[in-house]
């Protein structure tokens, strides 16, 4: 089956098997909208809880849920008013809007395209001879601009406040910092976490659930002191990663590096610890999901990808349909975030951190005499105030002069030195507030979603006829087990088949119970969603003078055993936690041929 045919295939399945499909079909749809089915919203939520699990729960992280609507003086100061664009280009003749970048790249062998200004992007649609992919008009010659991509609305009715649907989740964690800061004891390092919608006005939408315009992240912020706080990579030093670094993304004969965490640090593959070890904590918790490992790989950012505040970032990238997708971001935010908002808003983003030992330091003072200054300068004297504090702590020197002189607003304003009142003083110091650095692991749950599906789609034949089926983990498949009573009028048999579902779902497996056609038809149909186990209740379980039992077939392989009932929530915990595997079960209870 070709590329295309399996993202078709896997389309087709979404939409039939309830995974997800197209939001607002009655009414013509709406391009970058999906809406979950049932087998969908439960994988989703599932992947969800996953992450929790490992990267808040494990962690020891803090979890917190913001509003999606945020004021526009957030935006001001995250830089997304002036810096959040994509590249558009319209075609002229059917007025449609494309994203220039992608045009490019789906047309030539560049795979940054995103780099590139909007003059260079229409150069190159030009040089590329590149159409309208809607009516195939040439672009050449269409100017290429900058594309806000959020979504703007009003708070409240009358002149209302202006504000904006959240572009990423990270910035409900900024905004809410002096609070959070309180519950982690002003303590660092700490890790916040949060689960949620963002939103995106994409130019184009495409690939399904891929390219969105609203969508779920998973996002940790984590605060440290870049100076005390080192990261320990004791516990994933020796996991193995597939890395492409920028230096071989650049080179002609470039190529993967395979390479421990550990030594990847080490050799300044990558350059920050903690990256490091997000890295290697997110490549086993893909592995466990079920993210196919030899179709992932962790790629670097080049230089112009990164936003300015970023020192280093990588991309966690699976293979679907032929192409990487981006499935996660990690990022050294420096403390670009924490400082912007400390700088527009009305709170204090510092963390105060106490000295091992007080520290007896000398400090250049000034206590302006505001008795001269408030008849000399009116409304600005208490900026001439803070001016002077300023310039006290960044040029003590300043002061030995007669006069010094100061940029307030803009304006400059001359001040007799001893109205100033300069000093030095000695004091004693127990700490120091600090802005927190930033390292982001941002993970795109919708994203994973989709890969997990694409990695998991099989098909085989079994008894001579043709299966498709979704080998999905077991700690993420929507439904852990399904319950099937052989037949429907044996005494006995109903009953111990609800029975056998109803301790199922008191120990908390999500089961579904089918009694409707042939058992192998039964089979077919779990397969296709992804359930990993079947229980089969038949008359032979229930003959003889012993325990009931039951058959257990495992979904990829076919293959089915009879254990006791009372055995079975046991194993299915085992199976579902990856404590145990199936030939495990296979090798201490009755194989049966099917």
């Amino acid at each position: 089956m070709s590329e295309g045919d399996e993202s078709a295939a896997l389309t087709e399945l979404a939409k039939r098997r309830g995974f997800f499909f197209g939001s607002s079909e009655a009414y013509g749809g709406v391009g970058g909208f999906y809406t979950y089915g049932p087998q969908g919203a439960a994988l989703k939520s599932n992947v969800e809880e996953a992450w929790r699990e490992r990267f808040a729960v494990q962690e020891g992280n803090l979890e917190i849920e913001a509003p999606t609507i945020m004021p526009e003086p957030v935006f001001e100061a995250s830089g997304h008013l002036d810096g959040f664009d994509d590249m558009l280009v319209e075609c002229a003749e059917c007025g449609e809007s494309h994203r220039a970048d992608h045009l490019i790249e789906d047309n030539s062998e560049l795979e940054d395209a995103e780099t590139l200004s909007p003059e260079a992007a229409a150069e190159k649609i030009a040089d590329l001879g590149l159409v309208c992919p809607t009516c195939g008009a040439d672009l050449a010659g269409q100017s290429v601009e900058d594309f806000n991509l959020m979504f703007e609305t009003n708070i409240g009715p009358g002149s209302s406040t202006p504000g904006y649907l959240r572009p990423e989740t990270a910035q409900g964690i900024f905004v809410e910092f002096p609070r959070i800061k309180e519950y982690a004891r002003n303590s660092l390092p700490f890790g916040v976490t949060q689960v949620g919608r963002a939103y995106r006005n994409e130019i184009s939408p495409r690939k399904s659930i891929v390219r969105t315009r609203e969508f779920t992240q998973a996002e940790l912020e984590h605060f440290i002191d870049p100076e005390r706080d080192e990261a320990d990579l004791s516990a994933v030093e020796d996991v193995e990663v597939l890395l492409y670094p920028a230096t071989e993304q650049e080179a002609d004969d470039g190529d993967y590096v395979e390479t421990t965490i550990g030594e990847a640090v080490d050799d300044g593959i990558i350059g920050n610890a903690w990256l490091g070890y997000f890295l290697g904590i997110a490549q086993e918790w893909y592995e466990t999901v079920g993210v196919d490992m030899d179709r992932f790989r962790f790629r670097q950012h080049l230089a112009g990808e990164r936003a300015h505040y970023s020192s280093d970032c990588w991309d966690a990238e699976s293979e679907v349909d032929g192409d990487w997708i981006e499935i996660a971001g990690f990022s050294y935010r420096s403390d670009y975030d924490l400082s912007k908002h400390g700088e527009y808003g009305d709170d204090d983003f510092t963390v105060f951190q106490q000295y091992d030992e007080p520290k007896t330091v000398e400090r250049a003072v000034v206590d302006p005499d505001m008795a001269t200054l408030g008849p000399e300068f009116g409304a600005q004297a208490a900026d001439v105030a803070e001016a002077l504090e300023t310039l006290a702590e960044r040029d003590p020197d300043a002061f030995d002069a007669d006069e010094v002189t100061l940029d307030v607003d803009g304006e400059e304003i001359t001040v007799d030195t001893d109205v100033a009142n300069f000093a030095v003083e000695t004091q004693t110091e127990a700490g120091e507030h600090i802005t927190p650095h930033v390292v982001e692991p941002s993970f795109g749950i919708d994203r994973t979603v989709y890969t997990l599906l694409a990695h998991a789609y099989e098909t085989d034949e079994v008894d001579g006829e043709a299966r498709s089926y979704l080998s999905l983990s077991p700690s993420v498949a929507p439904t852990n087990v399904g319950v099937f009573p052989l037949v429907s009028n044996v005494d006995g048999l109903v009953d111990l088949a609800d029975d056998v579902a109803e301790e199922l779902r008191a120990a908390g497996f999500a089961v579904v119970y089918d009694d409707s056609g042939s058992i192998g038809r039964r089979y077919r149909r779990q397969d296709e969603v992804g359930t990993p186990f079947c229980i089969t209740i038949d008359r032979d379980g229930l003959e003889g003078d012993g325990a009931d039992t039951v058959t257990i077939r495992e979904r990829d392989s076919g293959k089915q055993v009879r254990l006791p009932v009372d055995d079975l929530v046991g194993t299915l915990v085992g199976l579902r936690a990856g404590t145990a595997s199936f030939d495990d079960v296979l090798d201490d209870n009755e194989v049966v041929e099917a």
